[in-house]
């Protein structure tokens, strides 16, 4: 049982550290998906199923495929990224911090004894922790904040939907999908402004028609026929 809690803590700390280190963030998501698939391990390894569930299914699950849309939208691997050089007082106060927490964790580590780990806690029921067990702690004991917290998230739906419908939908005129820009191309307005991301890339977005100038084709027209 120390053996893999062992394990797992070291591959929950080296996904979180590939989050923080890694450039490309489509890697940043995969590490992130490790780091808390490893720590569903964890809960696992407390007798923790729910918990373990629900760190699968709601954040290396849900969460997660958010994020990729989110990261194949914004895109960014393939582009140059601008470094932030951190100046010598930005340096030493990095430092310090490290410091503090490294000196916090250790007294927090000398303090409870890595021998508690083999010990026994208190006694707990068979059904602690388990699904039947928190429900009825959700529906019964407390289910007035879980409606509250129910609420709050139906709130926040129907905002999203009312914030995307004033973009409004498509015009009913064929004619009035398209527009002439300045620069006599030829853009879709339906469709968001492109940034040149490989989603973009893929889905199309970002191609323009160049448009004919009547001036200077009509000039040209009338050259060639003289």
């Amino acid at each position: 049982m120390e053996f893999f809690f062992f394990l797992f803590a070291i591959v929950a700390l080296a996904g979180a550290v590939g989050v923080v280190v890694l450039r490309n963030p489509f890697y940043c998501v995969l590490a992130l998906v490790v780091h808390l698939i490893a720590l569903a391990l964890l809960f696992l390894l407390l007798e923790a199923q729910f918990v373990a569930a629900a760190q699968i299914v709601v954040y290396a699950g849900a969460v997660m495929v958010l994020y990729v849309f989110v990261v194949a939208y914004v895109g960014g691997g393939d582009r140059p990224t601008l470094l932030w050089r951190a100046g010598a007082r930005q340096r030493a106060l990095a430092i310090a911090f490290g410091l503090v927490v490294f000196v916090e964790l250790a007294i927090a580590l000398l303090g409870t004894g890595l021998q508690a780990l083999d010990t026994h806690g208190a006694k707990l029921s068979a059904d602690y922790g388990s699904p039947g067990q928190i429900g009825k702690l959700l529906l019964q004991d407390y289910l007035l904040p879980f409606e509250l917290a129910s609420m709050l998230l139906l709130i926040a739906a129907i905002g999203a939907v009312a914030l995307v419908g004033r973009r409004g939908g498509l015009p009913a005129d064929e004619e009035a999908l398209a527009e002439i820009t300045p620069d006599r191309t030829l853009v879709d307005p339906a469709r968001p402004a492109a940034t040149g991301t490989m989603a973009e890339a893929v889905a199309g977005y970002g191609i323009t028609t160049p448009m004919p100038d009547p001036q200077t084709d009509g000039r040209t027209l009338r050259e060639e026929h003289s």
